[in-house]
C-alpha cells in the first residue's frame, strides 16, 4: 500500500509540472482520487459448507438470513470460513475451532459445548452478557453458555433430543407411550414378543440421551441445580453416582437385545436405523428436533410419528445440548463481531431464523408453530421440563464425554469401568496438571 501510495504521488507531482508548463491554467480539482473506503468485515469460522455468501439468486439458509441483516445494519461483510475434513484430514471439527480460538485465526466461532467450556475457561472468548440481544434468552440458555460468571456464546436455536416413535406400531401392540424407565423397559418386551427382534435403532452418537435423562433428571427439575452443580465441581458430589443408572440401563437394553450394540457401535446417525425406521421395521429411534422437519431424515413418514421425551422419574425427558455463536476475546474485529451477532440473535433475527427452521429459539419472546409430531416434546420444553446434555458451568464437559463413555459401553466396557472412566475426569478437572 506504501509503494502505490508513492507511486501515485509521483504521477500527481508530473501532472502538475506538466500542467504549469501549458500555460499556468487553473489547477483542476481532484486529480487525486480519494482512497476507497476500508471495507469492514467479520471472520465467521464453522462447519457450514459455504461459497460466496453475497451471491445473489441464491437460496440462504436461515442462518444466512441473519447474517445478511447484520450485514445491511451494520455495513460489514460476513466471510465465511469453514470446516471440512477433507481440507484437516484425521483432525476433528473441534481439534480446529480450539486451534484457531487460541491463535485469534477468527473472528466468530459456531462451537460445540466442550470447545465451548475449554475456550471460555481460558479467558479466550468475549463475555457477550452486555449485548442487548442477551437480555431476551431463555435462563436455560445462560446456564449452559455461562464460564466464570461470563456468557461466553449464544445459540441461534435451542437444540432438543428426543425419542421418535412409530404409533402405528405401538398400537398394533397394545402399547402406551413410556414414561419411566420401567414402562420403556417393557415396551421393548412386548415388542420382541411380537417378533420384532430389536426395538430400538441405535447408533454411536446419540445414546447418551438415555443417560442425560436419568442422571439429571432431579438435578435440573428438583429445584436445586446451582448447588448440586456446586457439589460437583468442588468433588463432594461424584458425577459416576449420577450417571451410574443410565449406563446400568443402557447395559440391560444391551443384554436383553433391545439395543444391537455391535452395530450401533459402529453405526452413523441416521444412516445406520433411518431405513428401517422409515420402513416400519423398528418402533423407536432417538434424534434432534430438526430431523422430525427434514424430509431427508424423518419429516416424511407413511406413519403417524410422534416425539416423546426420554423416559426418566420424572416422566418423558427432552435433552437439550447447546452449540453457540462466539467471539474471540482478543479477535481483529471483535467489536464489530459483537455488534453482527447482537443483530444475529436479535428477537426480530430469531423470529426470522426460528419461522425458517421450526425450531425452538433462544429467545423467551420467540414462539413458533411446532409440527404436529413435536408437540409432546415441545410441550414438556415449555413446561420447563428437561435436563441439559451440555452445561458450561461444570467443570467436567458432559457431551463428548459421555458420548465417548457409552461407546466403551457398546464395545465391552462394564458399568464399573464407565464410571472409573468419569472419577478419572472429576479428578483431573479437580487436579489439574
Amino acid at each position: 500500500m506504501k509503494r502505490h501510495s508513492w507511486i501515485s504521488a509521483c504521477l500527481a507531482a508530473l501532472m502538475a509540472l506538466s500542467l504549469a508548463a501549458c500555460g499556468g491554467k487553473e489547477e483542476p480539482k481532484n486529480l487525486i482520487p480519494q482512497e476507497k473506503k476500508e471495507e469492514r468485515v467479520v471472520n465467521l469460522f464453522s462447519p457450514m459448507e459455504k461459497t460466496d455468501p453475497n451471491a445473489e439468486n441464491v437460496a440462504r439458509t436461515a442462518s444466512d438470513l441473519t447474517v445478511a441483516m447484520a450485514e445491511e445494519a451494520l455495513d460489514v461483510t460476513m466471510v465465511y470460513r469453514t470446516y471440512t475434513a477433507e481440507d484437516y484430514q484425521d483432525k476433528t471439527y473441534d481439534e480446529v475451532c480450539l486451534d484457531r480460538a487460541r491463535n485469534n485465526m477468527d473472528d466468530m466461532y459456531l462451537l460445540n459445548p466442550d470447545t465451548v467450556l475449554m475456550l471460555g475457561g481460558e479467558g479466550k472468548l468475549m463475555d457477550l452478557s452486555g449485548l442487548d440481544s442477551a437480555k431476551n434468552l431463555r435462563e436455560i440458555i445462560r446456564t449452559a453458555n455461562t464460564v466464570d460468571g461470563k456468557l461466553v456464546a449464544i445459540p441461534q436455536e435451542v437444540v432438543a433430543y428426543g425419542l421418535f416413535v412409530n404409533m402405528d406400531m405401538f398400537r398394533q401392540c397394545g402399547l402406551e407411550l413410556p414414561n419411566t424407565p420401567e414402562e420403556f423397559l417393557e415396551c421393548c418386551r412386548v415388542f420382541q414378543e411380537n417378533g420384532i427382534e430389536t426395538p430400538i435403532g441405535a447408533n454411536r452418537w446419540w445414546l447418551e440421551t438415555f443417560v442425560f435423562a436419568q442422571a439429571y433428571a432431579d438435578l435440573y427439575n428438583g429445584g436445586n441445580t446451582e448447588a448440586e452443580i456446586a457439589a460437583l465441581n468442588s468433588g463432594e458430589a461424584r458425577y459416576s453416582d449420577y450417571m451410574r443408572p443410565g449406563f446400568q440401563f443402557l447395559q440391560t437394553l444391551i443384554d436383553r437385545g433391545y439395543i444391537d450394540a455391535e452395530k450401533a457401535a459402529v453405526s452413523e446417525a441416521i444412516e445406520s436405523e433411518g431405513p428401517d425406521f422409515l420402513a416400519g421395521k423398528t418402533p423407536i429411534v432417538m434424534a434432534y428436533w430438526g430431523a422430525a422437519n427434514t424430509e431427508t431424515a424423518y419429516g416424511k413418514t407413511d406413519f403417524e410419528m410422534q416425539v416423546i421425551g426420554f423416559p426418566s422419574s420424572r416422566g418423558q425427558m427432552p435433552v437439550m445440548p447447546m452449540t453457540g455463536l462466539a467471539v474471540g476475546a482478543e479477535a481483529e474485529h471483535r467489536e464489530d463481531a459483537a455488534r453482527v451477532l447482537d443483530i444475529m440473535v436479535s428477537d426480530e433475527a430469531l423470529q426470522i431464523y426460528a419461522e425458517t427452521n421450526r425450531v425452538i429459539s433462544p429467545s423467551k419472546n420467540v414462539k413458533v408453530d411446532c409440527v404436529p409430531a413435536l408437540t409432546p416434546l415441545n410441550d414438556r420444553i415449555e413446561e420447563g421440563i428437561y435436563v441439559l446434555g451440555s452445561n458450561a458451568g461444570m467443570d467436567v464437559e458432559q457431551w463428548g464425554n459421555t458420548c465417548l463413555i457409552v461407546r466403551e459401553l457398546l464395545s465391552g466396557a462394564s458399568v464399573d469401568e464407565c464410571m472409573a472412566a468419569f472419577d478419572k475426569l472429576q479428578d483431573e478437572a479437580l487436579n489439574p496438571t
